[in-house]
């Protein structure tokens, strides 16, 4: 079958493998017929220096060509969404029961192939947050593919949203998804915040610490600008009673395939709209690589084999 596998070269991240390998499933694997997948910014930075035998491709959507033989799950012809390990960009994957959920003919599968790395992180960011109606919320990093599900999920719970954005352009559509502000750097934004999700690293995480209102919440869940932050707890301008909370999307006991259901049942409802800025078949992956890389794409990228929506 094909897939795109990594060069291990800067100009040209991925290529175009004709002969690699059926999936091999596990019993409590499906085999997916791969229709759509979308590329993230964090498997760009593994393409860099790819882990040898490593294989791109953790969001997917498509349609079940083999069932898992434990007798549980989607059956054959079932249209799917899942988030697996790795080995996605190709015609076909095989993924775990427990990362898999299924989808309703109104989910088109573009959108659905947006959903789970950014859907899954949005989530759960807002179940660390806890309750958010009538908070003020600081979002940085805000127009990529999880700060559009940050802002319209947290806007949704009655949050008051100020989204920072590099430029104008980046941010227009987060008004539309109910972002009360739009900002491009921290130190214009009107503090405090009750709380403060930074995403972007350097200098920005000692900023979002002070950005904070005292005994407010600072979450940090990435550094997109791939400059470790570095942290000065003697800086007498960050509030007394702060707490930073460093987050991982996937916590213990946490179940992807529930909450790929829940944010599936959202999309349906008409309560949660991806953010696709970049949709094109995967010839163009490479081309698609360093459109995300400089920063060119507004919410989520997504790639379709065969153009099938």
């Amino acid at each position: 079958m094909r897939a795109l596998i990594p060069t291990g070269h800067p100009g040209k991240l991925v290529a175009m493998d004709q002969d690699v390998d059926e999936p091999n499933p596990t019993p409590d694997q499906v085999v997916i017929e791969v229709e759509a997948f979308s590329i993230n910014r964090g498997e760009t930075f593994l393409l860099q220096t790819p882990t040898p035998g490593w294989r791109p491709g953790k969001d997917i959507a498509g349609h079940v060509i083999r069932a898992a033989t434990n007798g549980r799950g989607p059956a054959v012809g079932e249209r799917v969404v899942a988030h697996g390990d790795h080995s996605g960009w190709a015609e076909r994957a095989a993924v775990s029961l427990d990362s898999v959920a299924i989808l309703p003919d109104a989910v088109p599968l573009d959108a659905a192939a947006a959903l789970p790395l950014a859907g899954l992180t949005a989530l759960r960011l807002l179940r660390v947050a806890g309750p958010l109606s009538s908070r003020r919320v600081l979002l940085t990093g805000a127009s990529g593919g999880v700060g559009h599900y940050l802002v319209e999920l947290a806007a949704h719970q009655g949050a008051l949203v100020t989204a920072m954005t590099s430029t104008p352009e980046r941010g227009e559509r987060l008004h539309q998804l109910g972002a009360a502000d739009i900002v491009h750097d921290i130190a214009s934004a009107s503090t405090p915040f009750d709380v403060v999700m930074e995403s972007t690293g350097g200098d920005a995480l000692m900023a979002a610490l002070r950005a904070a209102r005292a005994g407010g919440l600072v979450i940090w869940f990435g550094q997109a600008s791939g400059i470790a932050p570095v942290l000065d707890f003697f800086d007498w301008d960050i509030p007394f009673g702060v707490t930073m909370h460093r987050f991982g999307y996937q916590p213990p006991g946490s179940s992807d395939a529930a909450d790929l259901a829940t944010l599936v049942r959202l999309v349906e409802r008409g309560n949660l709209h991806p953010e696709i800025g970049l949709l094109q078949d995967w010839a163009q992956a490479p081309q698609a690589l360093e459109a995300l890389i400089h920063r060119q794409v507004r919410g989520n990228a997504v790639l379709t084999i065969d153009r099938v929506t």
